[in-house]
């Protein structure tokens, strides 16, 4: 995680760091804890855009602005829009969302989750990308902002 916060640092254009004190007072508001790359992203930056682009960019959000998915994409906080233990932390073109799914940790890190914006947001129709959010972080980087996890794989 580490190099992928330098490389962040270095090409891209991360905020100023959140203190543990918003960290914990995000933990407080939300019942859940970050995980361990989410909590080394957030004391590096309290979010980031990536691959400054005029046409909707990368932007990984702020502690602040990270909301249950189901009320950021559909307005109600209702098991009817989606799990409860979904949440946004990241913006893609197109409208489409960045999910953690803070209910099924993998090796004690959340799984990241594609909400494109037509879904709705249950587990059959939202596809898991990666394992994790440095996992993701590494696949955004080294894929220049594209969604990588829609392309085939390279043959």
């Amino acid at each position: 995680m580490e190099n992928l916060l330098e490389e962040l640092s270095r090409h891209h254009f991360p905020s100023p760091p959140a203190s543990p004190e918003q960290i914990e007072a995000f933990e407080r508001q939300h019942g859940w804890r970050l995980d361990p790359d989410l909590r080394a992203f957030y004391l590096h930056c309290n979010g980031a855009t990536l691959f400054e682009r005029p046409d909707s960019p990368c932007r990984v959000r702020a502690l602040s602005q990270i909301r249950r998915a189901r009320v950021d994409m559909r307005g109600s906080d209702t098991d009817e829009w989606g799990p409860a233990s979904w949440y946004v932390i990241a913006d893609l073109p197109d409208n489409d969302r960045i999910i953690i799914d803070v209910s099924t940790p993998l090796n004690g890190r959340y799984p990241i989750i594609d909400g494109f914006h037509e879904a709705m947001l249950n587990p059959e129709e939202c596809k898991r990308i990666t394992g994790s959010f440095s996992q993701f972080l590494e696949q955004i980087l080294r894929h220049q902002g594209r969604a990588f996890w829609l392309s085939p794989p390279a043959g």
